[in-house]
C-alpha cells in the first residue's frame, strides 16, 4: 500500500473545483482512496465565520468568563452543537449538530487569516460524494474519498485523524464470524478503516506543508455506497455517559 501527498499550492476559496484542482496535481488510478482535509472543503463550501459579525449570546459571555475563550468563539460553537458534553481544564467537549464528540464543534481558527474562524461541513457525506462523482465526470476514475479532521481521544494524548464524511467504501473492515489464527470465531471485531487511512494520510500531509490531499493506493476494497454516521458509536452502548 502506498500513501502518496498532493500539493495544492492555491489558496483554497469559497466555489473553488476541489476535484479539478486534485486532477491538475496528480494522476489518479482506478481504486484510489482520497483522503481530504477538511479544511479545505469547509473552505471551499463558504463555512468561514468573519469573528467581527458573531454577537456573542449571555451564555457564551459566561463560558468564556469562565474558561478564558473568546466569547464569539464560544457562540459559534454553541451554535454548532447539539450538546455540551464536557467543559473542564478550558477544553469544550461537545456533540456537533452531526454527531460527532469532538474539541470546539471543529470551530477552527488555524490555516485562515486572522480575524475568521472555519466551521466543519454542514454534511461531509454529501460532500466527499461531490468530489467522488466530479472525479469520475471529468476523469473517468473511479476512487473513494474521505473527508478527514484532527480529533482529539477519550485516555490518549495528542491528536489524529479521524474520517468524517466519505463516498464510495466501506467505512468499518468487519471481521465478525471469521475465524483467527486459532480457528477460533470472532465476534466482536469491527476495524474502523477509514479512521485509519485518515490518520496514515496525516502522516504525510502535516498541518503546514500545503498538502491537504493524500491518496491511499494499492488497497483493496470493493467500493459500496456507506454513511460517515455508521462509525458513531450511538449512545445506548456509551458506557462513558
Amino acid at each position: 500500500m502506498q500513501i502518496i501527498p498532493i500539493h495544492i499550492e492555491k489558496e483554497i476559496e469559497p466555489f473553488d473545483d476541489i476535484s479539478k484542482l486534485i486532477l491538475q496535481s496528480a494522476e489518479l488510478h482506478d481504486g484510489d482512496i482520497l483522503v481530504i482535509a477538511q479544511k479545505i472543503i469547509s473552505k471551499q463550501e463558504g463555512r468561514i465565520v468573519d469573528l467581527s459579525s458573531v454577537t456573542p449570546s449571555l451564555l457564551a459571555e459566561g463560558i468564556s468568563s469562565q474558561y478564558h475563550k473568546d466569547p464569539r468563539i464560544v457562540e459559534l460553537i454553541l451554535s454548532e452543537s447539539k450538546r455540551i458534553v464536557r467543559m473542564k481544564n478550558e477544553i469544550i467537549i461537545v456533540q456537533t449538530n452531526t454527531g460527532f464528540i469532538c474539541a470546539n464543534a471543529g470551530v477552527d481558527e488555524s490555516n485562515i487569516q486572522n480575524g475568521f474562524a472555519t466551521l466543519l461541513p454542514v454534511n461531509s457525506d454529501i460532500s466527499a460524494k461531490t468530489i467522488r462523482d466530479k472525479i469520475k465526470e471529468q476523469s473517468d476514475k473511479n476512487v473513494a474519498v474521505i473527508i478527514s479532521d484532527t480529533f482529539g481521544r477519550p485516555f490518549r494524548m495528542g491528536q489524529t485523524n479521524c474520517a468524517i464524511g466519505i463516498s464510495g467504501l466501506n467505512p468499518i473492515l468487519d471481521y465478525i464470524g471469521t475465524l483467527d489464527s486459532f480457528e477460533r470465531i470472532l465476534h466482536v471485531t469491527e476495524i474502523a478503516i477509514a479512521d485509519e487511512f485518515s490518520a496514515a494520510a496525516e502522516l504525510v500531509m502535516g498541518k503546514a506543508l500545503k498538502c491537504p490531499v493524500a491518496i491511499i493506493r494499492d488497497y483493496s476494497f470493493n467500493s459500496e455506497d456507506h454513511l460517515i454516521s455508521e462509525l458513531i458509536r450511538p449512545e445506548n452502548e456509551d458506557l462513558f455517559k
